[in-house]
């Protein structure tokens, strides 16, 4: 797991340990990350619940303005976050790919779309991202 290491509580201590969340930036400014379909981030019926798939969304898209604002002394932080659900999840990995829309001085706007394994879109995420000094130590 990528996200979080660098600050705070190592990431299996949070909500990206508990769902099995992996990232990975890529040399465009996109964030790539998957999870794997397990019980855990299921809901009653066996579909993947759409709490998870946005918990990955905004994963992604807050460690992406993280890793463009941390030189300055910020800190991301999750601000509005909206779905379009259209395809069941069952079986494994859940795949986002976070596209940054305007990265602004406040706050970061990113588009996320979450795929199943064959590359079927299944949710489109909007995620505003707010951009917040960092406290002092």
């Amino acid at each position: 797991m990528s996200t979080g290491e660098e600050i705070g509580l190592p990431p299996e201590h949070t909500m990206i340990g508990a769902l099995g969340v992996y990232t990975e930036t890529q040399e465009d400014g996109t964030v790539r990350g998957h999870m794997a379909v397990t019980d855990r981030i299921l809901q009653p019926y066996g579909l993947v619940h759409g709490g998870a798939m946005l918990a990955l969304a905004e994963t992604l898209a807050s460690h992406g303005t993280w890793l463009g604002v941390k030189d300055d002394g910020n800190l991301a932080m999750g601000q509005e976050i909206n779905a379009s659900l259209m395809r069941p999840i069952t079986k494994g990995t859940v795949n986002g790919l976070a596209t940054p829309r305007r990265r602004g001085r406040t706050a970061w706007v990113w588009e996320i779309e979450i795929t199943d394994d064959e590359g079927r879109l299944c949710a489109l995420v909007r995620a505003t991202i707010a951009v917040r000094p960092a406290p002092s130590p």
